[in-house]
């Protein structure tokens, strides 16, 4: 997703209030070293050096709407013991966050408590008693429910198949979204995604999604026809299914499944990225944004949830810092030149200088890579205007191009002085000059200011012309009569 528009997204959903009923839980980390085997078992021996207590599931789902800008409202259940108290303070703590718990009499706090040691867990300890909620809690979290609809702009469900989402709760919370016409969300658990009725968005991960239709979803098609599967049975309006490293699938009713791929990312915790990806949803939702704009965002923030720590928050900031640091780094591979005058635009947008620089480049050798390092150097992005095989022919003679323009092209964009190939069927890149208006052209070999096409244009738009000298004794054409010679 493009900064300029993720910007606008935050903005329009700046300070909205989103609802989220759910599983709290509280989150405990207990971090230490590791140096030693017990004496009295064939286990590590954590020796404690902190410890750390966060707000988890629907919770967390909350500190996230929090940190990405809107106004939280929590529902959920707590314990009547410390672990329940601990929580409750937390969230009172917390900024954007209005906590509404109803105390279950008789039932602990979810705690779920994990041994951390040199970055990895060794060890997670539930304390947990699942099932539904009394009749009188029932009524009291409904009647909270049903108080709180009307000044929200969404509604998320946050099942951790904990009990607390019973029929009566979910059908409350459709019947004031359809009533108020406002947006829901559900991340269920279990096989049965018929119990959260017709929500907007149903977003399961890949193992829940296989469970739920009894298809596989290993790869990209099998995904495919479980979306569809999945389409055909239930009554929600969209599924997203989160797919880890793969990235996030999705399919609308009436259209085809699409998909957003992930990147590659250093992940150091995973706790929590579901919940993170769940409100950034949300925040794409209620700014009015698009299903697969909504899908790029979660992707982006649950991206950044992995890269931290504990049950981690992502920022508003964090998501644009983010976005913008990708669409810099990014490579535009080889586009059709109007593709890649938009891939431009984009860079021109980060405060980017776009170099260009062009050639045949049909059998590369040190004197080419000696230019392009060179034209790399003096700007940002450097594209390669690449001739066409019929324009090769002209220029060079029938026996040219020794590579055609598909595998050269490939050749260029492994490189990495080469941000972006365009291919040009013109003798000349005259036209794709004028196209792309780069701020720099480059070009290699005994050329002067007076014989490189297209320096007048670029210097009178106040770019700049600079001539690389080449590598002595490397060209192609000496590069081929060596090899027959060899021959």
């Amino acid at each position: 997703m493009q900064p300029v528009r993720l910007r606008q997204i935050v903005e329009a959903a700046r300070d909205k209030r989103v609802l989220c009923v759910g599983d709290v839980m509280l989150d405990r980390f207990v971090y230490g070293v590791v140096e030693r085997i017990s004496p009295e078992a064939p286990v590590p021996v954590l020796r404690q050096t902190r410890a750390a207590s966060m707000p988890g599931g629907a919770a967390n789902v909350a500190r996230n709407l929090a940190s990405l800008g809107l106004d939280a409202v929590i529902v959920g259940a707590i314990g009547e013991d410390e672990a329940g108290r601990e929580l409750a303070g937390l969230l009172d703590q917390s900024p954007g966050i209005s906590a509404h718990l109803v105390v279950l009499k008789g039932r602990p706090t979810t705690l779920k408590t994990r041994m951390v040691a040199g970055g990895q867990q060794l060890l997670r300890l539930d304390a947990e008693e699942v099932g539904p909620p009394d009749a009188d809690s029932e009524r009291a979290l409904i009647a909270q429910i049903t108080a709180l609809i009307p000044a929200v702009s969404a509604i998320l469900i946050s099942d951790y198949a904990k009990g607390l989402l019973s029929a009566a709760l979910i059908d409350a919370v459709l019947e004031g979204a359809h009533l108020h016409n406002l947006p829901v969300i559900a991340d269920p658990k279990g096989k049965d995604f018929n119990r959260y009725g017709a929500v907007d968005i149903l977003k399961p991960n890949a193992g829940e999604l296989a469970s739920a239709v009894g298809l596989p979803t290993a790869t990209t098609e099998d995904v495919e026809r479980a979306l569809e599967a999945a389409q055909a049975q239930l009554p929600a309006k969209a599924i997203v299914v989160t797919r880890a490293a793969q990235g996030m699938s999705y399919i609308a009713q009436g259209g085809p499944p699409g998909h957003v791929s992930g990147k590659a990312r250093d992940v150091f915790d995973v706790s929590g990225a579901g919940d993170t990806s769940l409100a950034a949803l949300a925040i794409a939702i209620v700014a009015g944004a698009s299903l697969d704009e909504a899908v790029q965002l979660a992707i982006l923030a649950s991206g950044i949830a992995v890269g931290k720590s504990g049950t981690a928050t992502v920022s508003a900031s964090e998501l644009l810092d983010t976005a913008a640091l990708e669409q810099w780094s990014q490579k535009a591979g080889t586009l059709s030149v109007d593709a890649m005058v938009g891939q431009i635009e984009r860079w021109r947008e980060g405060g980017l200088r776009i170099g260009f620089t062009n050639g045949v480049f049909d059998i590369l050798h040190p004197g080419h890579i000696r230019v392009l390092e060179e034209s790399r150097s003096r700007c940002d992005r450097l594209i390669v205007g690449l001739n066409s095989d019929a324009s090769v022919k002209r220029l060079k003679g029938p026996e040219r191009p020794v590579n055609d323009a598909v595998s050269r092209a490939q050749v260029l964009c492994g490189l990495a002085s080469v941000d972006g190939v365009v291919v040009f069927e013109e003798d000349t890149p005259l036209e794709l000059i004028t196209a792309l208006k780069p701020d720099v052209l480059i070009k290699g070999g005994d050329y002067s200011r007076e014989t490189i096409v297209g320096a007048d244009l670029v210097e009178a738009r106040g770019g700049e012309v600079v001539i690389v000298a080449t590598v002595p004794g490397h060209s192609t054409t000496s590069t081929i009569a060596r090899s027959k010679g060899g021959s």
